[in-house]
């Protein structure tokens, strides 16, 4: 009975839940050592402090965290850090070419897309995607296509109105 007493003393550790993870943000390597559950959002911003990415309802319904995998929006707080390993991720503050803004950005200062400014870097990495998937044929289509990003100012109307301007500037190829 000893042995059986002993073999309930024995604490077994649960595995690490750690590990090295290498994202490419904005063009730049960084290797990081994260907690296997730690989300792309809480990666960008804790970690890298990239904070234009935002974190707003922090369960995937409002599009404030939007960004860029392999050129594809993806919702930061609904994807892991690890999940992104080997792709290329893109924020809002690897848009802009040196100190010029990016043709949307431009847009929305132009035509007041933003108004406490929240929204904002999801909204322009939503814009940045929906052109260069050839979603901006119509108001319609632009207003369906950014559903998933929320403002809660509403400032839709300016937000349309900016991206109808830059897609007619450069069309698809605004998003480079």
């Amino acid at each position: 009975m000893a042995d059986a007493a002993s073999s309930r003393d024995v604490v077994e550790r649960p595995a690490s839940t750690e590990r090295i993870v290498t994202l490419t943000v904005n063009g730049q390597s960084h290797t990081l050592r994260l907690d296997t559950r730690v989300t792309l959002l809480d990666a960008l911003r804790d970690r890298l402090g990239l904070v234009g990415t935002k974190k707003g309802c922090d369960q995937g319904a409002c599009g404030a965290c939007t960004v860029h995998v392999d050129g594809r929006r993806v919702l930061a707080c609904l994807t892991l850090a690890a999940q992104a390993e080997g792709r290329e991720i893109t924020t809002v503050e690897g848009l802009s070419a040196g100190d010029a803004p990016h043709p949307v950005q431009q847009a929305f200062m132009e035509h007041d897309g933003f108004q406490c400014g929240f929204c904002t870097p999801g909204q322009i990495m939503s814009a940045v995607a929906l052109m260069a998937e050839g979603r901006t044929g119509s108001d319609e289509e632009i207003r369906e296509f950014m559903s998933g990003n929320l403002c809660r100012c509403g400032a839709y109307p300016n937000i349309v109105a900016a991206i109808r301007d830059a897609a007619s500037r450069g069309g698809r190829d605004a998003h480079l």
